[in-house]
């Protein structure tokens, strides 16, 4: 196992270089200068190019690209130009944020989505399965951040039981960073909610059709014995392999969701970076979410091979 994770490290490599390479070039190639958003309005042409020149603006691309890769290696991530501090800092600050409502987003995803595929299959065809089906529909169709305006004034603005938005860090305060999240959190996850109920509740009946399940209710175990002892285990895989899709949505997503909430994570960090032209601060964004990308697919991969012996022998051939 050890070796199959470290050639999936390994061959990750070219992977994220590719991405920084084209995020590194993009950043070049958009209009707008960030040396004449510095200087402000009122700069004159000299200012500007003053800031240029310090900021390394007139270098040759693969000069500019050679220096970045060189700050990598060594974990630098560079300086934020409005910011005016290190972009590894201030990417590290806003880690806790977005990991939290990531974690938080799954944990109500898979509870809630697993629980309603499993309940529409066993009831197929009944008005709970069709209830079911269409809040999955519901899910999957509403824009999260037309959903999230909605929740702000009917749960903060109207009923007062949430914050409109902004953070609690746990460490401070457990309850408030539970009601800083919990919109955020089912905003992220509704969308994703809708997938997965569907995604289980196909794979749900596949299972219960199986004549190892005929066999056990020939036996006359009781339905939540078999449910629970056969045939949910085996739709985890299928359903794992979706959850792995669907934390890889929820870090790109984040980006809309910690805006709407002013939730200061790197999502946020990564918005008010291309707004201001800040470079750097992309860039670091953008390796971030790549190397997460990674690692999640890496978990997921790990996760396959240990619910399913067949997989972990193919690994070893």
């Amino acid at each position: 196992m050890t070796r199959y994770v470290l050639h999936r490290l390994i061959a990750s490599i070219p992977v994220i270089f590719l991405v920084t390479l084209i995020a590194f070039s993009i950043m070049q190639l958009v209009p707008g200068d960030p040396a004449a958003v510095i200087a402000g309005s009122n700069a004159t042409q000299e200012e500007v190019e003053l800031v240029r020149q310090q900021l390394g603006l007139n270098e040759p691309f693969l000069v500019r690209l050679m220096h970045w890769y060189g700050s990598l290696l060594q974990g630098d991530l560079g300086q934020s130009i409005l910011l005016q501090r290190s972009v590894t800092s201030a990417i590290i600050e806003r880690i806790p944020v977005t990991v939290s409502l990531t974690l938080y987003a799954m944990a109500l995803t898979v509870t809630f989505g697993v629980t309603a595929g499993v309940i529409a299959a066993v009831y197929r065809g009944s008005w709970v399965d069709q209830a079911c089906m269409a809040s999955a529909l519901l899910g999957v169709s509403l824009p999260n951040f037309w959903l999230a305006l909605i929740l702000i004034f009917a749960f903060a603005v109207g009923l007062g039981w949430f914050p409109t938005g902004g953070y609690v860090p746990f460490s401070e305060d457990p309850a408030g960073w539970l009601r800083a999240l919990t919109l955020p959190a089912f905003t992220l996850g509704f969308l994703q909610m809708g997938l997965l109920a569907r995604i289980t509740r196909s794979s749900m009946l596949e299972v219960l059709n199986q004549d190892y399940v005929r066999t056990a209710r020939a036996k006359g175990l009781p339905s939540w014995q078999i449910i629970n002892r056969h045939a949910l285990r085996n739709v985890v895989v299928p359903v794992v392999t979706v959850i792995g899709i669907i934390t890889s949505h929820m870090v790109s997503g984040s980006v809309v969701i910690e805006t709407v909430f002013s939730l200061p994570g790197i999502g946020r960090l990564v918005i008010q970076g291309i707004l201001r032209r800040d470079y750097p601060v992309i860039q670091g964004g953008l390796l971030v979410t790549a190397v997460a990308f990674v690692l999640i697919n890496l978990i997921v991969d790990v996760l396959y091979s240990r619910l399913d012996p067949r997989i972990r022998l193919a690994a070893r051939a």
